[in-house]
């Protein structure tokens, strides 16, 4: 049983791609739960609940074998499945990431449908340097992974490598080779990162710390893996 938690703009896209291409029918998608749109208190606490509910279910009873999507993973962390429960994830730079995030909103945005959060942004004009600072989105890393240590994924992919680290995949966690598909890259972008500011780097960085020490950590934990 595969539990992939998508980060925003991390890749996660192209990465359902290939679980849908792989699971079919037994992929189950949850976007719903909007972590980003709503409040710490109410993110967590329904994770919390979430994982009580959880405890000792076997999710795979009606035929689903993998859950895709933005949630919190420790809605799962208690689950018992019949078969092995896995967790993966795909994490990036968090400055690129969250360039990334910042582009995707703007040329995304429908008025009326996007999350309360996206619809600020847009309604009140943001900078880029108004997005990366504002306090509900710093260390999205961390709001995901709240109450769930990094060392608990079974595969954390890194996006800046992805056909490789998809290859990797595929060899260690789905034992069979895999297919590749890219979704969601901002069409004017290509494959070079996006230019930024060195002053408003070094501000996201300081902003951003907890998610710069959870990248640094997932880089050593693959290369570990990797090395043995």
């Amino acid at each position: 049983m595969l539990i992939s938690v998508h980060m925003p703009k991390a890749a996660g896209s192209s990465f359902q791609a290939t679980l849908a291409a792989h699971y079919g029918e037994a992929l189950l998608l949850r976007y719903a739960d909007q972590p980003l749109h709503r409040s710490t208190w109410s993110r967590n606490l329904d994770a919390g609940r979430g994982c009580l509910k959880n405890r000792g279910a076997t999710l795979d009873s009606g035929g689903t074998r993998c859950i895709h999507g933005h949630f919190l993973p420790l809605h799962y962390r208690l689950a018992k499945p019949s078969s092995p429960l896995l967790f993966v994830t795909w994490l990036r730079d968090p400055v690129q990431r969250l360039l990334s995030h910042y582009y995707y909103w703007q040329r995304s945005y429908q008025p009326g449908q996007s999350g309360p959060l996206h619809q600020r942004m847009m309604e009140e004009k943001w900078s880029l340097e108004e997005f990366a600072l504002c306090r509900e989105l710093r260390n999205i890393y961390g709001i995901f992974l709240w109450g769930f240590p990094l060392e608990r994924f079974d595969f954390i992919g890194i996006t800046e490598d992805y056909a490789a680290e998809l290859a990797r995949f595929g060899r260690d966690i789905l034992k069979a080779p895999v297919t590749s598909a890219e979704r969601n890259r901002n069409p004017d972008q290509g494959e070079e990162d996006y230019a930024i500011d060195k002053s408003l780097r070094r501000k996201i960085e300081a902003a951003h710390g907890t998610d710069i020490a959870l990248y640094q950590r997932a880089l050593t934990m693959r290369d570990e893996k990797t090395s043995a």
